[in-house]
């Protein structure tokens, strides 16, 4: 808020210094008033975030691109933070391309690899990341090709899902520790099961990326034979023989060409029921608020409280015997 303060009032010109006429005393005391009433306007003006799911994917409570983006929008609206949130639901890239245009952020919640929605419109979206507008990309929408997409996604998020380099098990990721980073405000540790891809292929020298959930596979994680997404030497050689932990979410600060933009990336979010835990869910929205760059309250975005009726709201697919309301219950219930 201070540097838009600052920049507010540096745009504001000099009071005439004329002799001072009827009018002009008038004017003398109403621009004060003015000046303090456009401020309250500009300062209290909501940004605009922009989720855009993706396609059904892999049935019911995975890949919940729509569930899940309407479930993160309700809330970061709640949040009273200074954020009104919409939701695209075009099957990909929206229709209207320019809702996105004065957005404070986009967040891509969709399938990825090839059929990522934004391959192919890369030229056209790097011109709103040169604008400053944030961009938040969960789970599989962290994932493109190498080569175009993949130095966009490093020039706009700082890192992204590689095949061949990255790997995509389903596991137990225990954070136990979190950054001093406005993101982890409020967020307290926290293990959580879920596909958390990791090995992420990031900018050189991790330049202006700053991780904020990382952990240390177990060595089952690496049991598969080598494929594209399943295991490979760099990941191995990583993570069994130097114990690196590995980074599953981060942050982004874009340099003056991107106009200091922000990224975020988070490899969660495969399984639906996860948004109901308070921690994973708060980080989300922090980061989600950070990349619009909304101050974050020293104790995070008020995350509300998810009850099972949230989760079942907007599904892609039929329920099945899988994800019951007993079980997601007592999901719930072992988050808290």
């Amino acid at each position: 808020m201070h540097r838009r303060l600052h920049q507010f009032l540096s745009d504001q010109p000099l009071l005439d210094r004329k002799p001072q006429t009827t009018n002009s005393l008038i004017m003398k005391y109403l621009s004060p008033f003015l000046i303090f009433l456009t401020l309250f306007l500009y300062l209290s003006a909501e940004k605009k975030v922009v989720f855009i799911a993706g396609k059904k994917s892999h049935g019911y409570f995975s890949h919940e691109h729509i569930a899940g983006s309407k479930l993160l929008s309700k809330y970061i609206n709640n949040a009273n933070v200074g954020i009104k949130s919409i939701v695209v639901t075009d099957d990909g890239y929206p229709k209207d391309p320019s809702i996105l245009n004065d957005a404070a952020s986009i967040v891509v919640y969709c399938d990825g690899g090839g059929r990522h929605l934004l391959n192919p419109h890369l030229k056209e979206f790097d011109q709103l990341m040169k604008k400053g507008i944030g961009l938040a990309c969960i789970h599989y929408g962290v994932e493109v090709p190498k080569g175009a997409p993949g130095d966009y996604f490093l020039k706009w998020v700082g890192g992204y899902f590689e095949t061949n380099w990255s790997v995509n098990p389903h596991w137990v990721a225990n954070f136990t520790m979190m950054p001093n980073h406005p993101v982890a405000s409020g967020v307290g540790l926290f293990s959580i099961h879920d596909e958390w891809y990791y090995h992420m292929r990031f900018r050189e020298a991790m330049k202006g990326v700053t991780p904020i959930l990382s952990s240390l596979p177990s060595e089952e994680t690496l049991k598969r034979k080598d494929g594209p997404h399943s295991n490979n030497p760099h990941v191995r050689e990583a993570v069994i023989k130097r114990k690196e932990a590995q980074h599953v979410a981060w942050v982004y600060q874009r340099a003056s060409d991107y106009n200091h933009g922000r990224g975020f990336g988070f490899t969660g979010g495969h399984n639906h029921v996860n948004w109901g835990s308070d921690n994973f869910r708060k980080l989300v929205l922090n980061g989600i608020a950070w990349t619009a760059k909304v101050e974050i309250p020293s104790s995070g975005l008020d995350a509300g409280k998810v009850q099972t009726e949230d989760l079942l709201a907007n599904q892609d697919y039929p329920p099945n015997d899988r994800w019951t309301e007993e079980k997601i219950k007592a999901a719930l219930s072992h988050f808290k």
